[in-house]
């Protein structure tokens, strides 16, 4: 689908950077939005963008400060560093 969206000089002049190219800065908030509020997942975020792998995707993301970190994986990572820290530490290691 192609969409065209006219937008006023002294507005874009507001919106967008002078160096910026609108027609890749639009798509890009708009897939990075559309992530955020659960419309894409990251396989239609690359799709939409164009980018190679996954891994792009994830940098695209955190650089529209987008972070899919839920309270389960902070919580699972956080017992892996008190585990990492308690072996580095020695705690856990038979004497």
């Amino acid at each position: 689908m192609r969409i065209t969206v006219d937008i006023p000089d002294e507005l874009a002049r507001h919106i967008f950077w002078p160096d910026a190219d609108p027609a890749r800065v639009l798509p890009e908030d708009f897939a990075a939005e559309s992530y955020r509020a659960g419309k894409l997942t990251m396989e239609q975020v690359r799709q939409l963008l164009g980018f190679g792998t996954p891994l792009q995707v994830d940098a695209f993301l955190q650089r529209h400060q987008v972070y899919d970190y839920t309270v389960q994986e902070l919580e699972k990572d956080l017992a892996t560093l008190d585990r990492l820290a308690g072996t580095l530490t020695g705690e856990n290691c038979e004497s």
